[in-house]
């Protein structure tokens, strides 16, 4: 069946009561393809959290834990989120390949692993300041590279990383290869001052060829959320069409 604009939408479920991320889900459901839950919601709500929005959406979920651990403690951990039936979950790429092919392991082919390359607020200061090369000093798209062949090669799903650097990870790695775009932001809900460094529109990151894009406070803060919602899948469908 081929994607519709709604299936490349991520939201995230970053609040700090269960009840207002149900309310959102409750809003969105049927107008985004994933709902995100992140550590502050995991963390308060725990595994049933998982459960409970799947009760309320078809959505798919994609749980953002991030993990870095050593391997054998990642590769037990893997297997319990393989266990709740999370679609997707994030782990570390600036640990060892090895952890990375135990996480795959771990979620057995039932749970998605894409591997972070670099946190959205890590820039080449904070690359230098982790001792890394000059090399990734000068270029942290090199670094997000190399952490992508890593991800790659250990047989993850695919990577998050920033609109700057998908089409070449799709050109380097293949089409299957998943690129989850965050920091994303629709041409008219763009303020003057965001603080977000690494912005890409969602018809840029889809003409790119993100996969998936995380899309937060452009639809959470909007007057109308599901309204604000349909924009962007226009807006993506559009791309589609223009690319089509």
């Amino acid at each position: 069946m081929a994607k519709t604009g709604k299936d490349y939408i991520v939201f995230p479920l970053d609040f700090s009561s269960v009840k207002e991320a149900e309310d959102y889900v409750r809003i969105l459901d049927g107008k985004v393809g994933m709902f995100k839950i992140g550590l502050e919601l995991f963390i308060d709500q725990g595994p049933s959290v998982i459960q409970r929005i799947r009760q309320l959406s078809r959505a798919g979920i994609f749980l953002d834990l991030k993990l870095h651990d050593i391997s054998a403690t990642v590769e037990r951990a893997m297997k319990r989120v393989a266990a709740l039936g999370a679609d997707l979950i994030t782990v570390h790429a600036s640990s060892s390949q090895n952890m990375l092919e135990k996480a795959v392991m771990g979620a057995g082919g039932k749970t998605g692993v894409l591997a972070v390359t670099l946190l959205t607020d890590n820039d080449a200061e904070a690359v230098q300041a982790q001792g890394f090369k000059t090399e990734f000093v000068k270029d942290p798209r090199l670094l997000i590279l190399h952490r992508a062949r890593m991800a790659h090669d250990a047989g993850c799903a695919g990577v998050v990383c920033s609109g700057r650097e998908v089409k070449e990870i799709k050109e380097r790695f293949g089409r299957a290869f998943l690129a989850v775009t965050p920091g994303i932001r629709p041409s008219w809900s763009v303020p003057e001052n965001d603080d977000q460094k690494r912005v890409t529109t969602p018809a840029q990151a889809v003409a790119l060829g993100s996969d998936l894009i995380v899309i937060g406070r452009p639809l959470r803060d909007a007057a109308d959320p599901a309204g604000a919602a349909l924009r962007v899948i226009r807006e993506i469908e559009d791309a589609l069409s223009r690319a089509s």
